[in-house]
This record gives structure tokens, sequence and C-alpha cells, in this order.
């Protein structure tokens, strides 16, 4: 009787943490699912109160484990472009919210001045996508940056096209839009001097963060990010 009372509040703990129309339903579900889980396998192990307890705190580490999932998507990303990065074509970093950075040199995913990706880059994108598709759990953003050659205004447009051009070919790996967000900088964000065309080079690039959703602070995967040095 007490391990159907305990799935019955399962169910219904679910139902309360999500509603259909709710755009961070699936990461929702499965934190819930992982925190009434918990308590079932205390109830399993131990049988009473006691055990029901240490499940509860077993359930909170598996629904609200973010450093283990960006763990296995770094890993992933990791072993996917072992070559790409080998090459200094793009590096990946971890960052202190357990943001995944991708950042990528303009030269091998477009041509000076253009926004349409390079037919060379197209394979690296798409193992990039391979992995996001299977970590649903995460919002990306895709930051363009270009040097100072040109206009401010030409460069922020510039910038949010090549951006913008990444976001759809994401889409067309079957990402949902609705994880996607498009960031344009510009030039007002240099990683190294414009005065040589070697600092030009370095500041060329697209950064992609990948923000995991995290339960109770759904909306902070939807920030955009600060700056490239964070």
């Amino acid at each position: 009787m007490k391990k159907l009372v305990i799935v019955a509040t399962m169910a219904t703990f679910i139902t309360a943490c999500t509603t259909m129309d709710d755009p961070n339903r699936q990461a929702k579900i499965g934190a819930a699912v992982g925190a009434a889980a918990g308590a079932v396998v205390g109830y399993v192990v131990e049988g009473d109160a006691g055990g029901a307890a240490v499940g509860a705190v077993v359930g909170a580490a598996a629904g609200g484990g973010i450093g283990y999932y960006m763990d296995n998507q770094q890993k992933e990303m990791e072993a996917a472009l072992a070559e790409e990065q080998a090459r200094h074509d793009l590096e990946i970093k971890r960052l202190e919210d357990e943001t995944l950075k991708i950042e990528v040199s303009s030269e091998i995913s477009f041509d000076f001045g253009k926004s349409s990706l390079k037919q060379a880059f197209m394979p690296t994108l798409q193992k990039v996508s391979e992995i996001l598709v299977r970590y649903p759990r995460t919002v990306i953003h895709v930051v363009g940056h270009t040097d100072s050659v040109g206009s401010e205004s030409y460069n922020m447009d510039l910038s949010r096209h090549r951006a913008q051009s990444v976001i759809n070919y994401f889409v067309l790996q079957g990402i949902s839009q609705s994880r996607l967000v498009t960031v344009g900088r510009g030039e007002i964000e240099p990683r190294a001097s414009n005065d040589t065309e070697a600092g030009r080079q370095l500041n060329r690039r697209v950064e992609i963060y990948v923000k995991p959703v995290i339960e109770g602070q759904e909306s902070q995967a939807y920030e955009t990010p600060q700056g490239s040095q964070i």
C-alpha cells in the first residue's frame, strides 16, 4: 500500500511541475522524475521513512545533476572535434556556470566580408549539431564578432548575419528554434589589437555558448552571455 502511495505522489509531483505549454517542459520533467524516483528508490532500499530521506538526496542529484550532464556533453564535443582542435580551428572551454563555449575562427567558417557558411565548415557544424540534439536540456547562444575593418554599423550587421547563418544550419539539423539565440557583437569585443592582421584574424570569430537549463532557474539559460571573457 505504501508503494502505491509513493507512485501516486510521484505522478502528482511531475504533473504539478510542468504544463503542456511550458517551453521548458522536458527539462522540468527530467528534474521532477529524478527527485521523485529518488524517494521511491529510498523506500525500496530501506522500506521506511529513513530510506525515503536517503533516496530524496539521490533523486536531487539525479534530477539536478547539471555538472554530470554537461561533463558528458563536453566529452562528446571534445572527442568529435579533436581534429578541429588540433588544427586550432576551434577551442572548447568550460565556464564557471557550467556553460560550454565553442569558439570558432571565422577563417574556417566564413569568407571575408561574407555571412554565408563555407562548405568546408559544414562537417564541423554537423558534428556539433548531432551532439546538441542529444542534449536537449540546453539553450544555445551563437555570438558573432568582427574586426574593425568597415563601419561599426556594417560590422554589427555582419556579425548578426553570421550568427544567424549558424542558427539556420542548426534548425535544419533538427534543433528546436526555441533553444536558439542569435547575438551580434560587431567589433566591440576584440580579443586582440585590430592594428595587425594577426589581431584582426583573432577578432573575426563565432562563439557558440551551450547553457544548461537548471530547474528553478530556467530563465538564466536565455540570458545573453556577457562578453567573451566569461
